[in-house]
This record gives C-alpha cells, sequence and structure tokens, in this order.
C-alpha cells in the first residue's frame, strides 16, 4: 500500500467533486458532495488500517518535483498525528453535509463545493511535508471558510467573515 498515492488520491477526489458540484443542480450537489465526502472517509478507513503504528517514520510518503517551482514539490506524507487530524477531517466532513442538507437553500452548488475544497485543504495542511505546501495549504483555507461565513453565515456574517480573515491571516504572517 505504501506505493499506492492515497493521499493524493485523498485530495483529488472531493477536489474533483467540487468542481463539478459548480455545473449541477442543487440536489444533485448535495448527493454529489455526501458521495466524495464518504468516499474520502473509506480511503481514511484504508489509510488507518494501512498504518504502521510500530513504525516511527513517515509513512504514505508521495513526492515529486515540480520544475516550475524551483525547489518546492509536491510532498505528502503523515505520521500518527497527521493521521488523527485527516481521520478527523474525513470523518467530519460527511456529517457537515448532512447536517446542512435542509438548512442550505440559496446558492446550495456552491455551498458545497466550498465545503469540498475546505476537505482538500485540510488534508493537504495536514499531510504536506514540504513547509511551503503546508503554507500555501493553509492560507489557502482562509479562503472557502471566509466565503461560507460571509455567505451562509448569521445576521453580522459580513463582520465576523472579516475579523476571521483578518485575524487569521495577521497571525498566518507572523507564521511566514
Amino acid at each position: 500500500m505504501q506505493g499506492f498515492p492515497i493521499l493524493s488520491i485523498m485530495l483529488l477526489v472531493p477536489a474533483l467533486a467540487a468542481v463539478a458540484c459548480l455545473f449541477v443542480s442543487g440536489d444533485l450537489a448535495k448527493r454529489l458532495a455526501l458521495g466524495a465526502t464518504l468516499i474520502d472517509f473509506l480511503l481514511g478507513i484504508v489509510l488507518w488500517t494501512s498504518f504502521d503504528i510500530g513504525g516511527a517514520q513517515w509513512q504514505f510518503v508521495e513526492h515529486a518535483d515540480l520544475p516550475l517551482f524551483g525547489r518546492f514539490g509536491w510532498s505528502l506524507g503523515i505520521d500518527g498525528f497527521a493521521l488523527l487530524l485527516i481521520m478527523l477531517s474525513v470523518f467530519l466532513m460527511p456529517i457537515c453535509i448532512g447536517a446542512s442538507w435542509k438548512s442550505i437553500t440559496e446558492r446550495v452548488p456552491e455551498y458545497m463545493a466550498a465545503f469540498l475544497f475546505t476537505e482538500v485543504l485540510m488534508i493537504g495542511t495536514f499531510a504536506a511535508q514540504d513547509l511551503f505546501l503546508f503554507y500555501i495549504f493553509f492560507e489557502a483555507g482562509l479562503i472557502p471558510m471566509y466565503l461560507i461565513i460571509g455567505i451562509w453565515g448569521g445576521a453580522n456574517r459580513i463582520y465576523a467573515s472579516y475579523k476571521f480573515f483578518l485575524y487569521t491571516l495577521l497571525g498566518s504572517l507572523l507564521m511566514f
């Protein structure tokens, strides 16, 4: 199982589903989003059962050089802590989609796509082995969360989305 790019597939499934959600009706977008998150959950179970708890090294390592980006490349892998965070993400995402099934009635395809992109970016953040890749995934995760808060949030959603974005961005700039 170590040669199978399971982490990249766990990123690809919700990413493709998110793009597809933007081109279908609201009801189909809900089903597509739920299906993609359940597939990712099943892949997470495969990841969990294949993980060697006795090993102290990175597992499921994937690396590809990206010559257009200089020294930076595509480098994914997980340890025990990253596995727990990924499992939490893939466990909670179908619950989030299900919880919003009847409550979200406006711009449903965009909502589902935003949640699917959030899943991609969370998994990417936890699996990134390159600091630059981690930073890109982490910062890009602000965008769908900003949209979710700003478009589908409560009465003070605009104020809350600005505060969320500014505080998180300022904290992230200190990290860089």
